[in-house]
């Protein structure tokens, strides 16, 4: 019974043609000459292709972002560096100038009347029955 079946040929319609074997050499003819474009196997794949291409363009975009923002990210660095000493040249300036005996100095320069208080402050101590 395997002998019979061995016998008959396999057809792709009713019209008794025999099914036509695909060959690397025919796909690539096929490729070359754009006729698996109207393949209906790939027409039917064409909803995935596309979905395929797309994820591809977002996976582009998507690494030339990364890109943009590491570049952007090392001039941040670079400009930080070029700006820490001014930073720290700045902060020193006014910590000097905010020193009590500096502000003294300056009162008299200027010849204002201030003078600075020699006593510390004193702290208010008051009970909430007072306010109400």
């Amino acid at each position: 019974m395997e002998d019979k079946q061995a016998e008959y040929q396999e057809f792709d319609d009713f019209e008794g043609r025999p099914k036509r074997k695909t060959s690397k050499r025919n796909i690539l003819k096929d490729i070359v000459d754009g006729s698996i474009l109207t393949n209906d196997f790939f027409v039917a794949q064409l909803p995935f292709i596309f979905f395929l291409a797309f994820l591809g363009i977002i996976y582009i975009g998507n690494s030339y972002h990364a890109e943009k923002l590491v570049r952007e990210t090392k001039r941040l660095e670079q400009d930080l560096k070029k700006l820490q000493p001014e930073a720290i040249a700045t902060s020193s300036e006014l910590m000097q100038q905010s020193n009590q005996s500096e502000v003294a100095r300056l009162l008299q320069e200027k010849n204002l009347d201030l003078i600075e208080s020699r006593e510390p402050p004193i702290k208010i101590i008051a009970d909430k029955e007072e306010f109400e």
